[in-house]
């Protein structure tokens, strides 16, 4: 299945849309406004919370905890590194791994070493536009929220990020 998340421009907080290739709306993902660290939900069309993700503060580097409806699910810390961005991902659904160029911009989710999703970043938008292309058996919610802890630590350049608030 293929999805396009695009980050709203003009919104208070961290607004995704994530719509199907058709574009069709499937997933929407509203940032906490004026809190300490990111707090994000990701909602079904029918309005049901599916994904809560929630950024671990006074750490040297950004980590993040992902919930799927209510149950903690993984942990996404950023590593420190030189060259190239690299993540460890602690899941109880399977042991996860980014790999991409050192922008970023272009990389694929691993699960248990094989791939599961790629995701492309447009260069030229003026909002954070990706297209995520996730593997038909795998859990779409998690993926996608997966991507979106990935964007907020590489792309948001805002200090909250660092933990520094």
């Amino acid at each position: 299945m293929r999805f396009i998340v695009r980050q709203k421009i003009f919104a208070l907080g961290d607004d995704f849309t994530i719509k199907d290739d058709h574009g069709n709306d499937c997933f929407l993902v509203r940032g906490q406004v004026f809190s300490f660290g990111n707090k994000l939900r990701m909602y079904d069309m029918s309005g049901r919370e599916l994904i809560y993700i929630e950024q671990e503060l006074f750490h040297l580097l950004p980590q993040y905890n992902i919930y799927y409806i209510g149950n903690p699910m993984a942990k996404v810390k950023k590593e420190f590194t030189f060259f190239r961005p690299s993540f460890s991902i602690f899941s109880d659904v399977g042991n996860y791994s980014i790999e991409g160029d050192f922008f970023c911009m272009d990389f694929s989710v691993l699960k248990d070493g094989r791939q599961v999703a790629k995701v492309s970043k447009k260069w030229l938008s003026w909002s954070d536009t990706y297209g995520v292309a996730i593997m038909d058996k795998e859990n779409y919610a998690f993926i996608l929220a997966l991507v979106i802890v990935i964007d907020q630590v590489l792309h948001d350049n805002n200090a909250s990020n660092n933990g520094q608030n």
